[in-house]
């Protein structure tokens, strides 16, 4: 049975079509929107019986619901997502110094196999469709301001379960109604998309709003990154970049560049050789990530000495580098620990 479009998964062209293919005033529009978004008493004032009676029929208003909460000692807090068919998703809620980010899943679990992420262990059960994605940046951003009513509306980094470019077409949906002004009204600077190097879902980026991009590159060396991530295999470093240079805006904007710290892998000399070769002149910052471990990880995680040895060599090449703070890993909430079972579902440190 074929699903009824989600409301969250509508921009306000989108809405326009809809009340016009139903007779409906578009004089109306705008309160609908806002009853959607901010206040649902503006229809009961604004919004035609009928014209109410109609929509609510025609489409499906559920959120995901929040199953379960945990909160990390830092502030991070780690939502397990459940939809209509029980399968859940986990959606992470991560303090920053003046503003919350929301890291979102776009699948329930992850095609991509990657050794050192926990979700790769779970694999692809499905795709989620725009409304649920959005779904959670709505349910942790209602979240956020029952505890915090004063908070600004957080940023959004598509880096939870799931590869986003694997599901490219409910992504690029949901990117729309986030940057919808009438809408969320997210700005590009306020939504980073994170990719393993999908070449298909790259080149259909040219069709997404603008936003910023991170590569999960974690190897210079396609040896290496295949063993970390099995896709290299079909798409190695060179195809992904020339994906990525083929964009129309990429050379006006700042590109990441995120890369996994992992004890005696990847850290050497020859690594920060290869870095400059394949970043320097372009507009990037490599974000360096000290590996999260995960129950049954075959890698370990780098020291402090070694995290800042390494970040020295790359600064020495003038590269732009940063150093990213570790948020929520006594819960499984940080970058690569995100998993739906039992071990993750009641895992605290």
């Amino acid at each position: 049975m074929e699903m009824t479009t989600s409301v969250y998964a509508m921009t306000t062209d989108d809405w326009a079509r809809a009340f016009q293919e139903r007779g409906f005033s578009l004089s109306g529009l705008h309160f609908w929107l806002d009853g959607l978004y901010k206040d649902s008493s503006l229809w009961n004032r604004h919004v035609a019986p009928n014209t109410l009676n109609s929509l609510r029929q025609d489409f499906d208003f559920d959120l995901p619901r929040i199953s379960k909460f945990l909160k990390s000692e830092d502030g991070t807090v780690k939502f397990q997502m459940q939809f209509k068919d029980q399968l859940e998703v986990e959606t992470v809620l991560i303090p920053f110094h003046k503003r919350y980010s929301i890291c979102l899943s776009t699948q329930v679990g992850c095609a991509m196999n990657c050794s050192f992420c926990y979700t790769g262990t779970q694999g692809l059960k499905r795709h989620l469709k725009a409304g649920e994605i959005v779904g959670q940046y709505l349910k942790a951003y209602e979240w956020l301001l029952q505890n915090e009513p004063k908070a600004l509306k957080p940023n959004i980094v598509f880096m939870g379960q799931g590869e986003p470019l694997h599901n490219v077409e409910e992504v690029k949906k949901a990117i729309e109604v986030f940057n919808d002004t009438k809408l969320i009204g997210l700005g590009r600077r306020q939504m980073t998309l994170s990719t393993v190097g999908f070449v298909p879902g790259i080149a259909q980026l040219k069709k997404f709003p603008k936003i910023n991009l991170a590569l999960s590159l974690h190897s210079p060396f396609d040896h290496e990154r295949s063993h970390l991530i099995p896709v290299n295999l079909k798409y190695p470093i060179k195809d992904v970049m020339q994906a990525f240079d083929e964009l129309p805006y990429i050379k006006s904007s700042f590109m990441t560049f995120e890369y996994l710290m992992i004890q005696d892998f990847n850290m050497k000399d020859d690594h920060a050789v290869a870095l400059e070769a394949l970043i320097s002149g372009r507009k990037a910052v490599i974000n360096l990530i000290p590996f999260n471990p995960f129950p049954g990880s075959e890698w370990k995680r780098p020291t402090e000495t070694e995290v800042e040895d390494f970040r020295q060599k790359l600064v020495a090449k003038k590269l732009r580098v940063m150093v990213r703070s570790t948020k929520g890993d006594d819960i499984l909430a940080a970058c690569g620990q995100l998993k739906i079972d039992q071990q993750a579902r009641n895992y605290v440190r």
